[in-house]
């Protein structure tokens, strides 16, 4: 099957994932885009776990408040600044606050065991992996504090 390049154009600017990336999943899946789309959120999630074990120094810490009545503080984790200046990078400890702010987790690991709000099919530890499979880094939440008000 012939994988035109506007077809690979479509799906880099939809996934965000490599060139050859595209093309390969596009040419796994014969050129449907839904298939090749969940190819490529697979093998983000196998290259995440294949860079769990990597060392993380650099991160940011995201502040988020809802309408003066609770606010999260969240420490989010990566291998070098270059990634954790990333929009990707700062969009993913963004969600995470929300996500804190609104579930009340108890613990990281609670927290990553649990739906993501934006997107029920998925924990928030697929979100993760697949940010991480993205940026090419080991992600992972340091910690959190939720604070609400009269608590």
């Amino acid at each position: 099957m012939n994988i035109t390049v506007e077809a690979i154009k479509k799906l880099r600017e939809e996934t965000g994932a490599g060139i050859a990336d595209c093309r390969e999943a596009l040419t796994e899946s014969a050129g449907d885009m839904e298939k090749a789309k969940g190819i490529l959120k697979k093998k983000g999630l196998d290259k995440a776990v294949s860079k769990s074990d990597r060392e993380v120094k650099a991160g940011l810490v995201d502040v988020y408040s809802h309408n003066g009545k609770v606010g999260v503080l969240v420490e989010v984790l990566c291998e070098t600044d270059f990634v954790g200046k990333t929009e990707d990078f700062k969009n993913l400890a963004h969600e995470l606050s929300l996500q804190i702010a609104s579930m009340n987790p108890s613990s990281v690991e609670d927290l990553l065991s649990q739906e993501y709000i934006r997107d029920n099919s998925l924990t928030v530890d697929q979100l993760v992996k697949s940010i991480s499979g993205k940026l090419g880094e080991n992600i992972q939440i340091g910690r959190f504090e939720r604070i609400a008000l009269g608590d």
